[in-house]
């Protein structure tokens, strides 16, 4: 038996379940994990609360992050002891997650953990600064350097944005930080922001072409704000989407793109390669130290990770929510 968040369709609960429920998940390399911590993304609290359909299979474990370690493996990719994370690829949205004390999964789904990190600090991370390291990676592939001027980062406060904050930062860009939340100025500031605006700076519709203000952008908001970026992005600028917190929708014109030549490069962490996972980890790996991860995280046992998904949702998060499965 393990305790899990179990969704059946009907109720979202923490139970304890049978082990066997991890044997839907089939393959001939799989990997059978003890997980030590997992984490409450923006999509898991959409999963638990119902409020959009992100579990694909029910019933079904919620979590789309995990770390731990191995206890079997099935290939000879991985033995037991072997510190792994696993994000994407369909966990905790078609296959069972990582919000339960074990996991079973694909090895072409594992990734090691890199050389000074713990399972802890990866879950710090998780899959919000795996995007926001492969936001960044785009802006850089696009030819974006610091040289070029300011990139905003809108969502700043959040897990994406913080740790969009920090790389960037790290690279000499002089970052904007965009956030609803004012009163998080300093906590902006100390992962990097050289200046914060307010999200209503983005948050409504302006020209299809505004002043030319950022070289470049990460956005986790999408929807007007995404379009509001785009307007005010310079002359060749590159603008990485990665988020929909604001919605869906883009209400934008083309002019950016055929005016300035603007990049719009979308974001996919889920089925992102392999080679550019261990590429981002390890970039991941040497730009944030222990201690910033540990300032801009706060720790939940697996007992609340239900309570705190509407929390999550109402944007009172600031930084990251790592979920510890022993408690």
């Amino acid at each position: 038996m393990m305790r899990a968040i179990w969704a059946d369709g009907s109720t979202v609960e923490l139970r304890e379940v049978e082990d066997s429920v991890l044997d839907s998940t089939t393959g001939d390399d799989l990997v059978d994990i003890r997980v030590e911590w997992s984490t409450l993304n923006y999509k898991d609290a959409l999963a638990v609360t119902g409020k959009a359909k992100v579990l694909r299979t029910l019933p079904l474990i919620p979590g789309i992050d995990l770390a731990g370690v191995v206890e079997s493996s099935a290939s000879d990719a991985y033995t037991p002891g072997d510190a792994v994370l696993v994000t994407g690829y369909g966990i905790g949205e078609h296959t069972n997650g990582g919000l339960a004390e074990r996991a079973r999964v694909p090895a072409g789904h594992v990734v090691r953990v890199p050389d000074g990190m713990t399972t802890r600090d990866a879950m710090r991370i998780g899959t919000a600064g795996f995007t926001s390291m492969l936001a960044v990676h785009a802006l850089e592939r696009h030819g974006l350097t610091p040289a070029a001027g300011d990139v905003v980062v809108t969502g700043a406060a959040g897990g994406v944005g913080s740790i969009a904050v920090i790389a960037l930062a790290r690279r000499g860009f002089r970052v904007v930080a965009s956030s609803g939340r004012p009163e998080l100025g300093d906590y902006l500031s100390s992962l990097g922001a050289a200046e914060t605006i307010g999200r209503d700076k983005l948050a409504s519709a302006g020209r299809p072409l505004e002043k030319e203000r950022w070289a470049g952008a990460v956005d986790t908001v999408g929807s007007q704000t995404l379009a509001s970026v785009c307007a005010a992005t310079a002359r060749h600028g590159v603008v990485a989407a990665c988020g929909n917190a604001g919605g869906m929708d883009f209400p934008a014109t083309v002019a950016p793109f055929i005016l300035r030549g603007v990049t719009l490069v979308g974001i996919d962490s889920v089925m992102s390669p392999m080679d550019q996972r261990v590429v981002a980890w390890d970039a991941l790996a040497a730009d944030l130290d222990p201690e910033r991860l540990a300032a801009m995280t706060d720790e939940i046992g697996l007992s609340e990770a239900i309570g705190a998904c509407d929390r999550l949702l109402a944007g009172s998060v600031r930084g990251r929510l790592v979920v510890d499965v022993t408690r």
